[in-house]
């Protein structure tokens, strides 16, 4: 009832079939993939100043100052060492950070990370292992953490000259 169309054995070129066309068989990149790569800061690099950026940044240098990634990713890696206040996105430390940290999505501590000041951010994680001294602010808003970034974080009372002299005038009178 149905015909059979005769097929052809396939030809032996003698080249192994792993090497015929290879674009086939790797799946096809994303036109965006450098897009998505993060900006790096090596860690034999210093920055001092503020550091304002339009992009994801990796930081295993050394920044002291400001650093402003208000709708970007921030990763400090293991040889980071941060003394800086912080505003963006979502912040992820597995170096060291001294400085307040404002994130309107997320904070990440990872094992080897320490944060030594306050932070702003409806998620915070901190990993066992982690260091952390300051105070948490848990917003459950993106809102409610962008009128926090509007307002200044109050100092922490062990870095704060006037905090510390009152200190010292509290423990004289007392």
């Amino acid at each position: 009832m149905w015909k059979r169309v005769p097929t052809t054995p396939p030809e032996d070129n003698s080249t192994p079939s792993s090497t015929k066309d290879l674009s086939i068989a790797q799946p096809q990149r994303p036109e965006r993939v450098l897009d998505k790569m993060a900006a790096n800061i090596g860690k034999s690099v210093i920055v001092k100043g503020e550091l304002n950026g339009s992009e994801d940044l990796s930081i295993d240098g050394q920044v002291e100052g400001k650093i402003d990634l208000k709708n970007h990713l921030l990763t400090i890696g293991e040889n980071g060492r941060i003394h800086a206040e912080i505003y963006a996105k979502a912040v992820v430390v597995h170096g060291q950070v001294v400085g307040n940290i404002v994130a309107t999505e997320r904070v990440v501590i990872r094992e080897n990370g320490s944060v030594d000041g306050d932070i702003v951010a409806p998620r915070v994680s901190i990993a066992e292992g982690a260091m952390f001294k300051g105070k948490i602010d848990m917003h459950s808003s993106r809102a409610d953490v962008v009128n926090a970034v509007s307002l200044p974080l109050p100092e922490s009372p062990s870095k704060s000259p006037e905090a510390a002299a009152k200190k010292d005038k509290a423990g004289l009178a007392s």
